[in-house]
């Protein structure tokens, strides 16, 4: 296959991207259906009605006693360090998007980066125990491309030294562990609703708990900490979700169905496929309960390969395919933690290997056949080209 680089024409005349929203025409019926309604009623936020109806029904998919819709999962995670009044420090994988320890860092709480597990790229319970001080206060576990944290073993370590246990569910949105849907492991879960996710609000996120009373103070902290009619009980912001994101996201929830199958095949597809190259290995998923299957990542071994993961990055961009280097170079090594502790990567061994070799690969698509197999042979033409594009990259 002659490549982009080499001087021909990119494989792709449009871009494609990684967490391409995904809106069918069903969907977009259903949304301005939806709105006609929020119009009609002249209630646009403050928990109107599709914001209670969106709560119900994403509790019910997750099997929770509650749901708290949000502006966004970042100011989720905020809410939840802060209704339980948390304090000192907390432990977190560096492997993560950073809003992860942005919303530690905010509330004044230092985040304790940990290293992850080799196979599983999520927090390594051999090393939390170990980072346990006098002034830890939670760990936050996150749930990696459709995979499921350690959700036991992570509970008995917080049990033990009596440690508040969030989850970071951003990934995770209809993941199952065994048979049982995220949602109500540890003391809170949150999800995000970005546009960028296959169920999304357009931009929000969520609490999820079976803890009443952590719901009942989120919703006050979300509400600029009013309780009542003129009374205010608690230093809240506004982090309410608008009736627009609520109607996007009931118009999408019948057609989830459909979503996760089609990102199943795109999964499937690109594993028939990257089989067979050289130095290409494909992460797998729902190894231990149900994957969304809502992300495809491949690590690069730059021996067998005979090109870096970067340098292949380069040629795929080239061709219009716009994988992504998630989550490099780790949290650790950006501001304003490679500052406030420049010796973090010491103690982040698998972290740093893993974030200069991971790649996500575009998916999502309606089909999979009209594109994955052209990405996986331009990735193999990488593979059997490598010296003259070593050359034409040097």
């Amino acid at each position: 296959m002659e490549l982009a680089i080499m001087g021909s024409r990119p494989a792709f005349k449009e871009p494609l991207y990684v967490g391409q929203p995904i809106v069918e025409k069903k969907v977009r019926d259903r949304y301005f259906s939806n709105m006609a309604g929020v119009f009609k009623r002249n209630y646009f936020t403050n928990n109107g009605i599709m914001v209670q109806k969106l709560e119900m029904e994403v509790a019910k998919i997750h099997r929770v006693k509650h749901c708290v819709a949000v502006c966004n999962a970042t100011i989720g995670q905020m809410f939840v360090l802060k209704a339980f009044e948390i304090k000192g420090e907390i432990i977190l994988p560096s492997f993560t998007f950073v809003s992860t320890a942005h919303a530690c860092l905010w509330q004044n709480i230092k985040p304790v980066f940990c290293d992850i597990d080799k196979r599983s790229l999520m927090i390594d319970l051999g090393k939390v125990e170990s980072l346990i001080t006098k002034k830890t206060c939670a760990v936050i576990g996150v749930h990696l491309f459709g995979n499921v944290c350690d959700v036991k073993g992570l509970e008995k370590i917080c049990n033990k030294h009596k440690l508040k246990l969030i989850f970071d569910a951003a990934h995770a949105f209809g993941c199952y562990l065994n048979n049982m849907p995220i949602g109500g492991f540890g003391n809170a879960e949150i999800l995000s609703f970005h546009a960028t996710k296959f169920f999304n609000t357009f931009e929000g996120g969520a609490i999820l708990t079976n803890d009443s009373e952590l719901s009942n103070r989120i919703k006050f902290l979300r509400n600029f900490g009013f309780r009542g009619y003129d009374d205010v009980g608690y230093l809240g912001i506004n982090g309410k979700m608008s009736e627009s994101s609520a109607a996007m996201g009931l118009a999408s929830l019948p057609s989830l169905r459909t979503r996760l199958e089609r990102l199943e095949n795109n999964y499937y597809s690109y594993r028939k496929y990257l089989n067979h190259i050289p130095g290409i290995e494909l992460l797998s998923v729902g190894v231990s309960g149900r994957s969304n299957y809502q992300y495809v990542v491949v690590f690069v071994d730059k021996e067998k390969f005979r090109v870096s993961r970067d340098t292949l990055l380069h040629v795929l961009v080239k061709e219009n395919v716009f994988a992504r280097r998630y989550f490099y170079p780790g949290c650790h090594r950006m501001g304003p933690y490679n500052i406030l502790y420049p010796n973090a990567y010491k103690n982040l061994p698998i972290t740093e290997d893993t974030a200069e070799r991971i790649l996500c690969l575009p998916t999502g698509f309606k089909n999979p056949q009209k594109y994955v197999p052209t990405i996986v042979n331009i990735i193999k033409s990488v593979h059997e080209n490598a010296d003259r594009i070593l050359k034409l990259t040097s």
